[in-house]
């Protein structure tokens, strides 16, 4: 379970990005974070990381603070955050599997991940990864000879590879088609449900949201406004959060029929509880 409860994040300029948000999500539960631009979404997603330093309040993932650590305690509890990027975050020049096994970096010694040898277990479970994110075809592949949702399965893929307790997922589809959004989208909720995985996803396309993620946040000036299900959204609290619009025709191709996408080949057993 992640806790965070009064984080706020105010800048040596004076500004503040979050002020006393407070909320928590239970494993397996996939939440959508929206707002508009400047809202404190993706400040959000770094405290929680770490890569932001907040000034005050917790983050509390399971029974550890993630706010006082620092050092070789801060690196360990990295290890227990899965990260999925907008921008795929590849290795360009190495090969599909090179870039899954990334993910166990901070698990081998340095002259392991330097050579890339990694231990066979390690290998075993990247290409069974690959299976589940439906790229074992394209395991020697150079990432830079992938399609864009491909990449964004094999970041989803090198994410899992950490084992991690938590995944943060910021804007997964900003760069995809319509039909290649929903997808990506339907196999992020799918291996969160497989290994109870609770997570974030910072989510512009509201009607993406709504139809694939459990339960929506919304930030309006680095405040909690909305939290809530997603059929409790409705055009009075859009424009509370977004500022007024005619959010009647509001539509979104993931409204479209699902029939033709394609299939996520299986099903993953849970993560250890170890």
């Amino acid at each position: 379970m992640l806790t965070i409860d009064r984080l706020t994040k105010t800048y040596a300029s004076g500004d503040t990005a979050l002020r006393e948000v407070t909320f928590q999500i239970p494993q397996g539960q996939v939440v959508g974070l929206i707002g508009p631009s400047g809202a404190g979404k993706s400040t959000l997603i770094r405290c929680i990381n770490r890569l932001v330093e907040p000034s005050a309040g917790t983050v509390r993932l399971g029974e550890t603070d993630l706010v006082p650590l620092r050092g070789r305690e801060l690196r360990r509890a990295r290890r227990r955050i899965g990260m999925i990027f907008q921008e795929y975050a590849l290795v360009e020049r190495l090969t599909v599997m090179e870039n899954v096994l990334s993910g166990r970096l901070g698990y081998v010694p340095f002259w392991r991940s330097f050579t890339r040898r990694f231990p066979g277990q390690d290998i075993e479970n990247a290409y069974r990864l690959l299976d589940r994110v439906g790229l074992l075809a394209h395991a020697d592949k150079r990432a830079d000879a992938l399609s864009g949702g491909q990449r964004q399965r094999v970041g989803i893929a090198r994410a899992l590879a950490q084992d991690p307790e938590l995944l943060l997922v910021d804007e997964p589809t900003a760069s995809l088609d319509p039909k290649t959004s929903r997808q990506i989208m339907r196999l992020i909720t799918e291996v969160c449900a497989e290994r109870g995985l609770p997570a974030i996803v910072n989510i512009h396309d509201v009607p993406l949201a709504q139809r694939y993620l459990d339960r929506l946040i919304g930030l309006k000036a680095g405040q909690v406004v909305f939290d809530d299900a997603p059929d409790r959204l409705d055009d009075m609290t859009l424009t509370r959060i977004y500022g007024a619009e005619d959010w009647s025709g509001a539509e979104s191709d993931a409204d479209a029929v699902d029939g033709d996408d394609a299939a996520t080949p299986r099903m993953m057993p849970a993560r250890s509880a170890s």
